[in-house]
């Protein structure tokens, strides 16, 4: 007899939960059998095997009532499913649970007797919950019976042999694959559905099959029967490149081949087990995994060539619920004595071992099982190697519990370079610490061990560390105004091509002002935060909005304000593994003390704090002094026009603009700060100057700047601002008297700060730094002498850049400009995040 036009479907307990999954699978088992022979495996309904297991308990612990409850609900149920699916009259309803009846009174009657010997043994255990795949297979063969299609339930113990390892039997394929074809010969002409999981002992006794036991099943009978294909319906649409449950940009794989379904199987990848896989290897036979609530989903096909594609994605595979075992040799021990015996012990004591790693020479072993087989897998080691830890030479074993295995799975890692590079980097720049690692031995694999808490980040960045997706970025941005405001329009300009041309996704997920607070995890309308913030109820706690925002993928805290204290805001959002990125001068101008706080809390937590636009806006003022420094270069001088609102209004001036209209002008284009008079103070500039110097390791602070302000200081004393316009109207023909002189001795009136480190010169005279700030006349020929409008400019003069300053010079004011400055700050968090 001919199977090789038979096609095995298996259905699932998470697509078989509701009446309307289970009139949806018939339909699909309806459509499979109009274009061929179709047998299928199916699961217990729902939540029926915890509720079986529970019930098991219930009766071990004396509740023999509350057990029988369960029992009657679990036969009513799989009733009224298949009253709702076959649309039956009463009549067939009361037949349905007649025929059920034996299966209710076996179940009953079980239970009484684990009530009565207060147990629940691992043989009682598998019979127990054999009841919920034989009550399903029963309930779906006479649901497709009663729809036209020719349908018997088929106790897969019948054929299914396995030995007596209760709750994860081994099967005899020999005597399975010959009783699988004796029972084929008798079910021509309908469509057998077979209990998946269950199996049988040679002496009688039922055994179920494990993790994935109804896979196994059909993946079983299709080798037995020579099937074209296997096709397992579940509820995602095929086998994801990572958990959906922690990374929502997870996508089907559409093409594996067996090794990496294998690979991604040993790694713990819940919709593929190992035994699931080995029967379709030996015979080539494809397996297909599908969405029952998509259909229309190609899913993904596994088969022994995979796919051609060099560009096709990798898998990072989770499995959490994990206990880490630490065995180590001390120095007296002899050269590998303890590991091959550690993995020795446990096989024997039936403990499956997820991950092992073994120190150079066998001096020590690194395994992970389950947590819940964690105090056993202690003793079995214990008593393997009591005779070294009695004579010291081998340590007591150790277990960490809460942790998870995280493994990239791809077939063309070995063939790719640094692919373990980009790995460990991912994690590592994200402060993640690696307990144990491993590479297989085929290179389709890297496995690292982290803590349970850091499972959600390490998988999100190990997925877009490999370019699995798009890289989300949640924002928390503190402000509204003149930095938050633009920054919020670039970020809805710019996401279509920062998704297009980067794989990056910026949303906004909080924003505070000084009163109210808004947060959507999804991502607030960047075009509708003013309106959000006027809807908002009084602020969050930011302690609470941190706690939140560090769940989300590459958390970022934006500071906009211009607030003090925000050092403190800062520590807290390091603390909790969120990146910071400011635009606010305060805190890195303000006590040393606090600034290095911060600076020690992000190093510690591996977390970036960015601060770009504090000196230049957009400039790349920072990051330029940061590599001269650290490559060793010796900075002699710094000269900068760092105020872009001065700079405005010395080249206002020389344009013989009177300086309160100036002033007025200045303001109204955004370049001041709210009072136009604490940029005429100087401080702004003095702050950014502090800010180079602490950049060059000087323990300055403001005190140490010897500030000029741009116009005398009892002009900056009042704080009405119509009273500040007429006061400064004063100094307007004063000031162009000042320019004028300049101008005939060919000489420009800028605002510098210059910054000299001071050290040993070359007379060998050590001179100490200084910091300066004020108006300054240079002649033409100086770097700041050619600036036009509000640009900003700063010139380098080092060891290398002696004779011709390093410049960096341009747009330094105006809220566009430093928002743009605060985004490409963010940006390079999210290409560091991708190891780019």
């Amino acid at each position: 007899m001919s199977t090789r036009d038979l096609r095995v479907l298996k259905l699932g307990g998470s697509v078989l939960g509701s009446p309307a999954e289970v009139a949806t699978a018939l339909a699909i088992v309806r459509q499979a059998s109009s274009q061929g022979r179709v047998a299928l495996v199916v699961s217990a309904i729902g939540t029926t095997t915890r509720e079986l297991d529970l019930a098991g308990r219930k009766a071990a612990a004396g509740d023999l009532e509350g057990a029988r409850a369960i029992a009657r609900a679990v036969v009513e149920r799989a009733v009224g499913v298949f009253a709702v699916v076959a649309r039956a009259s009463s009549e067939r309803d009361v037949e349905m649970t007649r025929k059920l009846a034996p299966s209710l009174l076996a179940l009953e009657r079980l239970l009484e007797g684990v009530s009565l010997v207060s147990e629940l043994g691992p043989s009682t255990r598998d019979l127990l919950l054999s009841f919920g795949e034989r009550i399903s297979s029963v309930i779906i063969a006479e649901a497709l019976d009663h729809s036209g299609i020719p349908a018997v339930a088929v106790d897969s113990r019948a054929w299914t042999v396995t030995d007596a390892t209760f709750g994860a039997a081994r099967v005899d394929h020999a005597a399975t694959r010959e009783r699988a074809l004796a029972l084929a010969s008798t079910l021509e002409g309908r469509v057998a559905v077979h209990t998946g999981f269950l199996g049988q002992t040679t002496d009688g006794r039922t055994t179920t099959l494990g993790r994935n036991g109804s896979d196994y099943t059909a993946t079983l009978l299709a080798s037995a029967l020579g099937a074209r294909e296997v096709v397992i319906w579940t509820d995602v649409s095929g086998v994801m490149t990572a958990d959906p449950d922690l990374v929502v940009e997870a996508y089907p794989v559409p093409h594996l081949s067996y090794e990496e379904a294998l690979e991604l199987a040993r790694s713990g990848l819940g919709i593929l087990h190992p035994r699931t896989m080995l029967p379709l290897v030996a015979t080539g036979i494809p397996l297909r995994v599908r969405n029952l609530s998509r259909p229309g989903d190609p899913g993904t096909l596994i088969d022994a060539p995979g796919s051609s594609d060099d560009g096709r994605p990798a898998c990072i595979a989770s499995l959490d619920g994990m206990a880490l075992l630490d065995v180590q040799a001390t120095a007296a021990g002899e050269r590998g004595t303890a590991s091959p015996r550690v993995l020795q012990a446990l096989a024997g004591a039936g403990i499956p071992v997820w991950f092992a790693a073994q120190a150079a020479r066998g001096s020590s072993e690194a395994v992970l099982v389950e947590e819940t087989r964690e105090p056993e897998a202690i003793v079995a080691i214990s008593r393997e190697l009591a005779r070294e830890i009695e004579a010291g030479e081998v340590r007591p074993p150790t277990a960490r519990r809460g942790v998870t295995l995280v493994t990239l799975v791809a077939e063309t890692m070995g063939r790719t370079p640094n692919v373990a590079g980009r790995f460990f980097g991912a994690l590592g720049s994200l402060g993640i610490n690696v307990l144990a690692s491993a590479q297989g031995a085929t290179s389709r694999s890297l496995a690292a061990v982290v803590a349970k808490e850091d499972t959600a980040l390490a998988v999100r960045s190990l997925h877009a560390a490999f370019a699995l997706a798009r890289e989300q970025v949640s924002l928390l941005v503190l402000g509204k105004g003149t930095v938050a405001g633009p920054l919020f329009d670039q970020i809805h300009r710019q996401s279509e091509q920062l998704a297009k041309d980067h794989d990056v996704v910026v949303k906004v997920v909080s924003v505070r002002d000084s009163r109210r607070s808004v947060f959507d995890e999804n991502g607030l309308d960047p075009t509708g935060i003013a309106a959000a913030l006027d809807r908002a109820d009084a602020q969050e706690d930011i302690t609470h909005a941190l706690d939140r925002l560090r769940s989300l993928p590459v958390p970022v805290l934006v500071d906009c304000t211009a607030e003090g204290g925000m050092d403190r805001v800062y520590v807290e959002a390091l603390r909790r593994g969120i990146h910071v990125v400011a635009a606010n001068k305060k805190p890195l101008a303000g006590p040393l003390a606090s600034l290095e706080a911060v600076r020690r809390v992000a190093r510690a937590s591996h977390r970036s704090y960015r601060y770009e636009t504090t000196v230049g806006a957009s400039l790349p003022i920072i990051e330029t002094l940061k590599n001269l420094v650290r490559t060793g270069d010796r900075v002699r001088r710094i000269e900068g026009s760092l105020s872009g609102t001065l700079g405005y209004l010395t080249n206002e001036l020389l344009a013989r603009a009177p300086l309160s209209l100036a002033v007025k002008r200045a303001k109204e284009l955004g370049y001041t700060e709210p009072h136009p008079g604490d940029d005429l103070s100087g401080i702004d500039a003095a702050r950014k100057a502090v800010i180079l110097a602490r950049e060059l390791g000087l323990a300055v602070s403001l005190d140490d700047v010897a500030l000029t302000p741009f116009v005398p200081a009892r002009f900056l004393a009042e704080r009405d601002l119509d009273g500040f316009f007429r006061a400064l109207g004063g100094l307007d023909l004063t000031m162009a008297d000042d320019v004028e002189r300049l101008r005939k001795d060919r000489k420009v009136l800028r605002y510098l700060a210059t910054i000299e480190p001071g050290g040993t010169g070359d007379d060998g005279v050590v001179h100490a730094p200084r910091v300066s700030v004020g108006p300054v006349a240079v002649d033409e020929l100086h770097p700041a002498a050619r600036l036009a409008g509000s640009s900003s400019l700063v010139a380098f003069y080092t060891e290398r850049y002696a004779q011709h300053p390093l410049v960096v010079q341009g747009a330094g004011a105006g809220g566009a400009v430093t928002a743009a400055g605060v985004l490409a700050d963010v940006l390079s968090i999210a290409k560091g995040v991708r190891g780019l």
